[in-house]
């Protein structure tokens, strides 16, 4: 989860709020309600979590946690990564569960992809690599699995349902399911914006965070 949260509200949600804007010939659109004082939240509770997965990593030790990554993509003869390539790259990275191990194939995307949810957006590959794998730090049992992919002329969206037990005292589940947009540069292939989705409302999902499990 760069950990990295986001039907009641109809609210699609996840780590990373995205204006509506045109790029790469594409318009993403991020719908949502709760107010400002939800989105205040949501914000808080996500820049919180990355804290503390910074925090976690210094006091807490992994055996999951993937330090390099060495695979790499075979590039065309046009210099461009073929399509299918960086699906079956994707669906191997949901496979070892990168949102939580930081286990991200980095030359599937480019250096400067922007990861975007409800939340918030940043650029850069290692910091959603880092991010990922701090957040694995502050969980005690995770499941993500990729239930449906689906290619469209610009990107391929990756359905996926996730749960996991938090390490904090309280032992609090989160569980949810959504999707995932990966947007693809026509001048590389890589994936160029990453749109996570949570089919959870933003205080639906604060209030798991906050309740003990039995």
């Amino acid at each position: 989860m760069a950990t990295t949260l986001s039907p009641a509200s109809s609210v699609t949600v996840h780590r990373y709020l995205l204006p509506n804007r045109k790029v790469n010939c594409t318009r993403i659109r991020c719908s949502g309600g709760g107010g400002n004082s939800g989105n205040i939240i949501l914000k808080a509770a996500w820049y919180g979590s990355e804290l503390l997965g910074i925090g976690a990593s210094f006091f807490r030790s992994r055996k999951d946690v993937v330090e390099g990554d060495n695979r790499s993509m075979e590039v065309g003869e046009d210099g461009v990564i073929e399509r299918a390539v960086i699906v079956e790259t994707i669906k191997g990275d949901f496979e070892r569960s990168y949102f939580v191990t930081g286990d991200v194939t980095v030359d599937a995307y480019e250096d400067d992809c922007e990861f975007a949810d409800p939340a918030g957006s940043f650029k850069g590959v290692g910091r959603f690599k880092r991010n990922c794998t701090n957040f694995g730090y502050l969980i005690e049992k995770s499941s993500m699995k990729l239930m449906k992919w689906e290619d469209f002329e610009d990107k391929g969206i990756g359905h996926w349902r996730f749960s996991c037990i938090m390490a904090f005292p309280w032992k609090p589940i989160l569980s949810a399911t959504g999707y995932t947009e990966y947007y693809l540069s026509k001048e590389s292939g890589k994936v160029c914006r990453h749109v996570e989705h949570w089919n959870v409302p933003k205080m639906a999902l604060f209030k798991q965070l906050l309740k003990p499990s039995l």
